[in-house]
This record gives C-alpha cells, sequence and structure tokens, in this order.
C-alpha cells in the first residue's frame, strides 16, 4: 500500500546558484533515486514532476533509425500482426 503524501510544505533553499526544494519522501514515492531524469511541466500555479520515461539508445543505432523502423511499423501494422498471428 503506497503512502499519500498532501499538503507537505518545503522552505525553498539556495543550492549554489539555483534555487531548490527537499522531498525525498514524495520522490521516492514516485521511484525517482538519485541520478535519475525527470521530467518538469509547468502549468498554471503548478509544478509537475514524472520519471522521465526516456530509454538510451543501444551504442550503434540511431534516432533515425528508429524514427525510420516506427514509419514501417506503423505503415505496415496490419500485415505485421497477421504475420504474428500465422
Amino acid at each position: 500500500m503506497s503512502v499519500v503524501i498532501k499538503g507537505m510544505e518545503r522552505k525553498v533553499t539556495k543550492i549554489g546558484n539555483s534555487l531548490g526544494v527537499t522531498m525525498t519522501e514524495a520522490l521516492k514515492q514516485l521511484g525517482i533515486n538519485n541520478g535519475d531524469t525527470v521530467k518538469i511541466d509547468v502549468r498554471d500555479d503548478e509544478i509537475v514532476i514524472k520519471k522521465s520515461q526516456y530509454v538510451a539508445l543501444p551504442e550503434g543505432i540511431s534516432s533515425d533509425f528508429l524514427n525510420t523502423l516506427n514509419e514501417v511499423i506503423h505503415e505496415y501494422d496490419e500485415t505485421l500482426k497477421g504475420l504474428k498471428d500465422r
């Protein structure tokens, strides 16, 4: 059972030349650990922090290759599904 954290208050502190807020327990609840990459969205009066779903590409695989592969899969989706069922 996960713990729900509501109404957490923290002071903004100076960290080097930046401002920061500590929230270790809230980040742990999201499965975010030291060194992880997060996605931050600012909307209206809220800051939303999510664990990044970014996956590093293996050496030798370019983003152009993956884009082309995605286009082929999209174009031949029905054919590929038919081959899977054979």
